[in-house]
């Protein structure tokens, strides 16, 4: 990444406006891409950036493990001995224990789990296992081989590499694990105390992650469906409840084969019992939106918004195609509010969205329409009666695997003596099927018992949903909450507390760099720190060829580094304090 800037002339003054850019390569052609634009950089620039910083790291000044700069003094050093030494990853784990501290999950922590007689504080080593979740997602195996080696978490930390080790990584997560409601009643009131956040609409969601091996001893593993296309894998089901800004609330796991229409009410009351009861709206998608669930919640008197499956859209067919009383949100985009019995009805209709279905739906039409041509050759040219029963197998897994088209269709296998199949492959188009998925095509169905909100007021709302979503995404890309290596039930609950937990000082970081015009992709930053290094200028002392003066120092950001931590109101230390253990 570099900085580039533009020069713009209002009136007589000229603005010099920065942005930070790195070069990407798409279909071949190398072009450049804005990471985030910076603005003016000037002094009033620079003086929000730190009071933005000192508000989300809570502290008057920043934490300071490192050396104040010493009285000068004057040493003979001899310069063809000179050599620099111990090379570290530095800019990425300083910025996660930055992160650590401003959630001020270290005193929780200490709090949580008292020093004992154990030889590493069981605190230091949770922080060793969120920051490389977020900083370098990997096992507990790899961190202690090579990564934790490899960053300044020895010196940050004060805990030497020897120490860190899997064993005491597994322990760690045992120690952990009992403390996740604790852990969430905190997160939430501090970053409520951070960004001002407002519980009174909660976004739910449920995803699954999946197992490599045989997890016999765990409970939790089931085979069910798989989002992530792995029904060959036992898995586990993750239900996520985050806020309007997506940040997160709490969490629950349920075994891999529940539905997920069943953990609406396990939800809701979980949460309720852990963060209170409000007159807070429950937003989810479709698939928990069943009639028991929506009674429930009527009965309990809890608000809500709630997708509707794609079959019950028939009901309204007549309203969705009665051009009248539709309102225009953007540009290809309408909602239409209707009301019946107590709760009101939102329908949608998306014109990228129609365009996205029809596309899928003729493809799969035209999967079919093939198939079914095929198989009518095969019939013709057969020399000796086909098996009936192997042939309405096949269709039938045809229609199974394009589902989208299949009601469009009328097969039939009919008896056909004049052949030497002895079968005849008919079909025809069943027009009403077809004419219902054009018209229908990008219309989309809401219900809730919210009575004081206009139409687009609930559709922002449940578009809100794609929060939740992202935050099942990062987790398991950025974050690599897939796939499950661990076997043990409570092994298991803590992998997913820490994927939990670096994905808040994601969330934490996100928040932080929109804040600062730094747009929102934590990864960004998160790697072009990770290149700042802090390593060992040796300096041998002239005249005693025993003597030499160590300085840990941290390598001097460039241009566009020093861009990030200015915009986001931080600044790297200069030297690093050597522990006592370090020889000199």
């Amino acid at each position: 990444m570099y900085l580039r800037h533009s020069n713009v002339k209002k009136g007589e003054k000229k603005h010099t406006y920065w942005r930070l850019v790195r070069s990407v390569r798409r279909e071949g052609k190398v072009v450049q891409e804005t990471v985030a634009q910076l603005g003016e950089l000037d002094a009033q620039g620079h003086a929000d950036a730190k009071l933005l910083c000192k508000q989300i790291t809570g502290r008057a000044e920043q934490i300071e493990l490192w050396e104040e700069k010493p009285a000068s003094q004057r040493v003979a050093v001899q310069l063809d001995r000179l050599r620099v030494e111990r090379g570290r990853d530095f800019g990425d784990v300083w910025l996660g224990w930055v992160l650590w501290k401003a959630l001020q999950l270290d005193d929780l922590c200490a709090s949580l789990l008292p020093e004992g007689k154990e030889l590493v504080a069981w605190p230091a080593m949770a922080a060793v296992l969120v920051i490389a979740r977020l900083c370098e997602p990997s096992s507990e195996l790899h961190i202690a081989e090579d990564w934790y080696r490899r960053t300044a978490l020895e010196d940050i930390l004060d805990l030497p590499s020897s120490r860190v080790n899997d064993d005491r990584l597994y322990r760690a997560l045992d120690h952990l694990v009992p403390h996740k409601e604790a852990i969430e009643q905190h997160l939430r009131k501090r970053m409520g105390e951070l960004f001002s956040v407002e519980y009174d609409l909660l976004l739910y969601d449920v995803t699954s992650t999946y197992f490599e091996g045989g997890a016999e001893n765990n409970d939790l593993a089931a085979r069910g469906h798989s989002r992530d296309h792995r029904s060959d894998c036992k898995q586990v089901c993750i239900a996520l409840v985050v806020t309007r800004e997506g940040l997160p609330l709490g969490y629950e796991v349920f075994p891999g084969n529940k539905s997920d229409m069943t953990t609406v009410k396990q939800i809701v009351e979980s949460m309720e019992k852990r963060f209170g009861v409000a007159q807070r709206v429950w937003v989810m998608d479709r698939g928990m939106g069943s009639e028991a669930n929506v009674k429930w919640l009527n009965q309990t008197g809890r608000r809500y918004l709630i997708g509707t499956p794609k079959v019950t859209m028939k009901a309204w067919r007549d309203d969705i195609l009665d051009a009248r009383g539709w309102t225009v949100i953007r540009e290809g985009l309408e909602v239409k509010l209707c009301s019946k019995e107590k709760e009101t009805y939102v329908l949608c209709r998306s014109t990228d969205r129609a365009k996205k279905e029809n596309a899928m739906h003729d493809r799969f039409a035209k999967r079919i329409e093939e198939s079914l041509a095929r198989i009518e050759r095969r019939l013709s040219r057969a020399k000796k009666p086909v098996d009936r029963g192997s042939l309405e197998r096949q269709i039938g897994r045809l229609l199974g695997s394009n589902q989208r088209a299949a009601a469009r269709y009328r097969i039939q296998l009919l008896s056909d003596d004049t052949r030497p199949a002895k079968l005849r492959l008919a079909w025809s188009l069943h027009s009403e099927s077809s004419d219902w998925a054009r018209e229908s095509a990008g219309c989309y169905v809401l219900r809730t018992n919210v009575t004081d909100w206009t139409a687009e007021e609930l559709w922002r709302t449940y578009i809100q949903l794609t929060q939740a979503e992202a935050a099942f995404r990062i987790q398991k890309n950025d974050l690599s909450i897939r796939p499950i290596w661990h076997q043990k039930s409570e092994r298991v609950q803590a992998h997913i507390l820490v994927c939990f937990l670096a994905y808040v000082l994601w969330k934490t970081l996100e928040q932080w760099q929109k804040r600062a015009g730094l747009g929102n992709s934590p990864r960004t930053i998160l790697e072009e720190l990770h290149r700042i290094q802090s390593t060992d200028v040796v300096l041998p002392v002239a005249g005693d060829a025993r003597r030499e003066l160590r300085i840990r120092c941290i390598v001097r950001p460039d241009a566009a580094q020093a861009a990030l931590l200015d915009r986001l109101g931080l600044r790297l230390p200069e030297r690093v304090r050597i522990p006592l253990r370090v020889g000199m």
